[in-house]
């Protein structure tokens, strides 16, 4: 099985760049979307052969996140089921006869770290649903999880420190979730693997000079690990300032 997962700042704008192209070769059999910045009706997707599921933010413009699947899934959940959390379209869970796939949009602390307070609720709040989940079948959890977890996932660790996305709250959450069951499947294939980044600023020519961080995810059910097959950062993709990532498991 393949899975592919893209944080694609903003829908519309990845198609005038070539997504629909990107999407209908890499032929995933479940393909999810982050930050898709659009409401029901503004976008008519060509995705025929899938079953296609949204999360809409309630701002216009904003966040959001899309599944789409050749398997049509068991049940369908949008949010955490939690008011406080459910108004940015962030979060999509899908149940399937053998696992649960999440995709996930993780706020970001913004400048300052102004929403960093926010953040660490939303973080303990989104863990509580993936140990539920993961007490009835395997988890499999994708997206941009706004996280550089380790010094060597992302290109400059000392001068970021304090800067949002890389803070030691941040940091010290997904090594929480980890620690609850979970596994980065990358790692798991590349535990040592230095400048292998999914997003890069459009400022200062970073891309071109591969100054980035790794913060797009699987991560999956540490029971699943006999499973994984592979795992891939697709840094050639262009057409967001963040690259697709792909898992291959063995479903």
């Amino acid at each position: 099985m393949k899975l592919i997962s893209w944080n694609v700042n903003g829908l519309r704008a990845a198609v005038k760049k070539g997504f629909i192209d990107y999407f209908d070769a890499a032929d995933a059999d479940i393909f999810c979307l982050q930050e898709t910045k659009l409401q029901e009706g503004q976008i008519d997707l060509p995705t025929d052969g899938y079953y296609a599921y949204w999360n809409y933010a309630v701002k216009k413009g904003y966040s959001g996140t899309a599944v789409f699947t050749k398997k049509e899934p068991l049940h369908v959940q949008y949010g955490l089921d939690m008011p406080e959390h459910d108004q940015e379209g962030r979060v999509i869970t899908l149940e399937f006869d053998d696992f649960y796939l999440v995709t996930v949009y993780t706020p970001n602390s913004q400048s300052e770290l102004k929403r960093l307070p926010y953040r660490m609720t939303w973080e303990e709040a989104f863990l509580v649903h993936l140990k539920a989940l993961d007490q009835q079948k395997p988890v499999i959890v994708c997206g941009d999880l706004n996280v550089a977890h380790q010094e060597i996932d992302l290109k400059n660790p000392r001068t970021n420190r304090k800067n949002a996305g890389f803070t030691d709250e941040e940091r010290g959450k997904f090594t929480e979730w980890l620690a609850a069951g979970f596994t980065d499947s990358f790692r798991y294939f590349y535990p040592t693997l230095e400048e292998a980044y999914s997003w890069w600023s459009y400022r200062g020519n970073a891309r071109a000079r591969n100054t980035g961080w790794r913060i797009d995810y699987f991560v999956v059910s540490n029971r699943l690990e006999p499973k994984l097959e592979a795992a891939k950062i697709h840094a050639d993709v262009l057409g967001s300032d963040h690259c697709p990532v792909e898992l291959t498991i063995n479903l």
